[in-house]
């Protein structure tokens, strides 16, 4: 898993860097690499944080 998905909390705002037609998606849970995310465009997936490295949203 990469440094950054290691921070991801849930509750925190993602994108998909190669899906950015899936919108922005809250963090659900972050165990064992496993990033289950609940994307506004497609729903609920669940991303292999070994492979992707999502990107954080900061919102203002």
């Amino acid at each position: 898993m990469t440094e950054l998905n290691s921070l991801l909390e849930p509750g925190m705002l993602v994108t998909h860097p190669q899906q950015p037609d899936w919108g922005v998606g809250q963090v659900q849970s972050n165990i064992g690499g496993r990033i289950t995310v609940n994307f506004r465009e497609v729903g609920k997936m669940v991303i292999d944080g070994s492979r992707i490295s999502l990107v954080m949203v900061i919102e203002d």
